[in-house]
């Protein structure tokens, strides 16, 4: 059985504070967030995972997918991929907008949901679309469309279920191999408002240890408290 030790570095948190309310619980949020995003991901939790990721902003997502197709392009080519359905001789989903997939339509295979397959014969994609695809087409450049949830037109399948693109991104994610999931888990702390893993290491027990420091702001601008703990968590 391996075990992580994760160090994790949040900083500079001044980018999406608010002037009113409590800008500590604010960071603490934020730390938190990216924390489980990197512990979920390097330990294959799939349903925390989808959890974390559903209360991740949209454009996080994008960012990430932007992170990772500029440095592990291959990564993002095994996750969202689309699939050719039983009735669809050999044609894929085709990310859009909004999903209106259907076996007797002609609305061309487009699908709004991370790696749905196409149901109909009319599509002129014959090759599976992956992350790049979903983030350009279905989640769009500011992640407004479609994240945590899909939408659909009146009878487009499959139908929007509550987180389902997190959960379909979650369960790619921990689909990948160790070495890739380490790679992943940086990317995406590093879209978490500043937040940097710098190291994961496996050693061997049934814990996962996470060494975490980050910066946070108290009162003004000018001013930090840095601070840094190590959390034990049981492999499950």
């Amino acid at each position: 059985m391996r075990v992580y030790a994760i160090t994790l570095i949040i900083k500079n948190k001044t980018k999406g504070i608010r002037d009113s309310g409590s800008k500590e619980d604010e960071a603490d949020t934020v730390y938190l967030l990216a924390k489980e995003l990197a512990y979920d991901v390097v330990t294959g939790q799939t349903d925390n995972l989808a959890a974390a990721l559903a209360k991740t902003s949209g454009i996080d997502i994008v960012q990430f997918a932007k992170a990772v197709e500029i440095s592990h392009s291959g990564i993002g080519k095994k996750v969202c991929r689309t699939r050719s359905g039983s009735s669809a001789s050999g044609t894929y989903g085709v990310y859009a907008g909004k999903t209106e997939n259907k076996s007797s339509g002609t609305k061309g295979n487009k699908v709004a949901v991370c790696g749905a397959e196409g149901l109909e014969n009319t599509s002129s994609a014959t090759s599976p679309q992956v992350l790049r695809d979903f983030v350009r087409a279905t989640l769009g450049e500011n992640g407004n469309g479609n994240w945590p949830t899909s939408t659909a037109d009146g009878s487009g399948l499959p139908r929007p279920v509550t987180n389902d693109n997190a959960k379909a991104v979650a369960t790619d994610l921990t689909k990948l191999s160790s070495d890739e999931k380490t790679i992943v888990a940086g990317l995406l702390a590093k879209t978490i408002e500043g937040g940097e893993v710098v190291e994961i290491r496996a050693v061997s027990s049934t814990s996962v240890m996470v060494n975490a420091c980050y910066d946070l702001l108290k009162g003004n601008p000018s001013h930090y408290l840095s601070g840094c703990c190590n959390l034990i968590f049981p492999l499950l």
